[in-house]
């Protein structure tokens, strides 16, 4: 099976860097690359650079705006299955604030402190945010297996995005290496049967 997780395209709180994560921001339309605007042949993510388009069998996105937007411009007029488990962090008191907002903060230099894994105030613990966000995946891998579909698309968050990838990669690079800017993400292949056995790693993880 050939997989995608791709990040949504930036929104007015990603580019003035806040932390967004339950706020249901629209995506900033300026943001999306002209070629998949403007190009017909391009709009599904693929014919650039010589390569040849892609096109996933169904796509699933969390349940924030910003990724079904870009679910619908990436891929027009494909089946979106929603899976809620793979929505953003709430990052609680911070959310909808950036870097200089929370400076000086007493609960702001705390979770700094601890390097990001305490809880954040009022919001999600971040080990609990990782866990929900493989289980989500898990299940719907374990329905894409059933279905027998062969092309698969996420298009969810960049934490949604850090945490499946730290979970499946073989290498077992930390969650920050796998980052990525909106509208970007990992292409990958999963064996199906050895998924089914237990053994849940990725293959041939390429950056897209």
């Amino acid at each position: 099976m050939e997989v995608r997780l791709i990040r949504h395209f930036a929104t007015e709180g990603n580019l003035e860097k806040r932390y967004i994560g339950v706020t249901d921001e629209e995506i900033k339309t300026e943001c999306v690359p002209e070629y998949i605007l403007k190009k017909e042949e391009n709009r599904r993510y693929g014919k650039k650079n010589g390569r040849a388009k892609w096109e996933p069998e169904l796509v699933i996105v969390s349940p924030l705006r910003r990724c079904r937007q870009t679910a619908e411009i990436l891929f027009p007029g494909a089946e979106q299955v929603v899976c809620d488990k793979m929505r953003e962090c709430d990052f609680g008191l911070f959310e909808g604030k950036n870097y200089q907002e929370l400076t000086g903060n007493p609960k702001y230099q705390s979770w700094i402190d601890s390097g990001g894994t305490k809880a954040f105030p009022r919001g999600e613990d971040p080990m609990e945010f990782r866990k929900r966000c493989v289980c989500g995946f898990e299940e719907m891998m374990e329905k894409m297996i059933k279905g027998k579909r062969k092309k698969i698309a996420f298009v969810v968050h960049g934490g949604t995005i850090m945490s499946v990838m730290e979970a499946f990669d073989p290498e077992k690079k930390e969650f920050y290496h796998w980052q990525v800017k909106n509208g970007k993400g990992f292409h990958f292949q999963i064996e199906e049967e050895k998924w089914q056995q237990g053994n849940r790693q990725f293959e041939e993880i390429e950056e897209i």
